[in-house]
């Protein structure tokens, strides 16, 4: 037990290091001001040159330290996000792009590290660019100060490219005071534990493993939840889908509340 501990703080001391390698390369493609854009599979299926790049930096250098691992392994299963917020990096809305670096054993979430290339973006040209939010189930999460939204207050964030009747109906049915519609899982998650949100309602198979592992693994550490919208845990472990097909509930705090909303409507259509 002692050693696979020592392999998995070692694991994460790399990817809080490798993400914010990840971080500098997503800025300096900014920077050259040639973004390399394609469409995957639509118009908002978006993969750029800091996509490309960042995929190959991560893989390659854990690759380099941890041979035996298997990056998307036996018990231990790494899932990446080069760039999370790929459409609104497109568009200029840096600050919901994120970096995510989510570790797994035996299917569930245990580490994670988010990096936020542009945090601080908008605080002038002296500013420090870019922060690493790291957590580890029993342990703890770090790199921010958490933060709750005042009780009695109900703030959703929602997808912003990604909108769909079933999703505007979904979050309609929280009672919402008021709706975020942003880009990034990570950086909703991140939303959730600064006290910018109370929920985050995503009724739609339209994020994948990659997206909630790492961010999931924060939550936890600081007593918030994740589920699918039916309120079944995520599972991570190699052989499974990629697709959240049953879209994704969130909250840091009452959980149970924006749960007993959800449409039945809603969890009809989204099957596990």
């Amino acid at each position: 037990m002692a050693s696979s501990h020592t392999v998995l703080m070692r694991l994460v001391a790399s990817a809080y290091s490798i993400a914010q390698k990840a971080g500098t390369i997503v800025r300096h493609v900014i920077a050259e001001g040639d973004l390399g854009i394609v469409e995957k599979t639509c118009a908002t299926d978006l993969q750029t040159k800091a996509d490309r790049l960042v995929q190959m930096s991560i893989c390659s250098s854990l690759a380099r330290k941890f041979p035996k691992l298997t990056i998307i392994g036996e018990e231990l299963v790494v899932w990446v996000d080069p760039l999370d917020g790929t459409k609104e990096y497109t568009e200029g809305l840096l600050d919901n792009v994120t970096v995510l670096i989510g570790i797994a054993y035996e299917g569930k979430a245990i580490a994670g590290v988010i990096n936020q290339p542009y945090y601080n973006y908008q605080a002038g040209a002296d500013a420090v660019l870019g922060r690493t939010i790291w957590g580890v189930l029993g342990l703890g999460a770090f790199g921010f100060q958490l933060k709750e939204v005042p009780a009695g207050k109900h703030i959703i964030t929602t997808t912003r490219s990604h909108n769909s009747q079933l999703v505007t109906d979904c979050v309609a049915a929280m009672n919402p005071d008021d709706v975020l519609r942003v880009g990034g899982a990570g950086n909703k998650i991140i939303q959730l534990i600064e006290g910018k949100a109370s929920a985050y309602v995503f009724a739609s198979p339209g994020c994948k493993k990659w997206d909630t592992c790492a961010p999931e693994v924060i939550l936890h550490a600081v007593g918030g939840k994740l589920t699918d919208i039916h309120g079944n845990a995520l599972q991570y472990n190699k052989e499974v889908k990629h697709m959240n097909s049953a879209g994704v509930l969130a909250t840091l705090r009452n959980y149970d509340y924006y749960a007993s909303r959800v449409p039945e409507s809603v969890k009809n259509v989204l099957v596990p």
